[in-house]
């Protein structure tokens, strides 16, 4: 078993030459908010979910986006709502949210 059942990177890059990145659609607040709705529900640590920050993961010109491990299934999102539905869906039911799916 691994050591999280579901281990999730945020691309929280920022790219201070113009191009696309995922800091500037709020990646940082956003993993944030994944972090905390994860503790308040009881599902983050050991066993169980990790939230982490990520460096850049190439794919901000479909920012921004987060990944679930071990799965490796690519999400990007726009707001809260979207957010949560990948916390339900996917890190506590085990299914894949489709329609953010990259």
């Amino acid at each position: 078993m691994s050591f999280y059942r579901h281990h999730v990177f945020v691309c929280t890059n920022r790219r201070e030459d113009g191009e696309p990145c995922c800091a500037r659609a709020a990646s940082e607040e956003a993993r944030e908010y994944l972090k905390k709705r994860c503790k308040d529900l009881g599902i983050h640590g050991h066993g169980q979910v990790r939230i982490n920050s990520a460096g850049c993961l190439d794919r901000c010109d479909q920012g921004p986006v987060l990944v679930v491990y071990p799965e490796g299934v690519w999400y990007t999102f726009v707001d809260r709502e979207d957010l949560d539905e990948i916390i339900a869906r996917h890190l506590q039911d085990g299914e894949v949210v489709e329609r953010l799916r990259i």
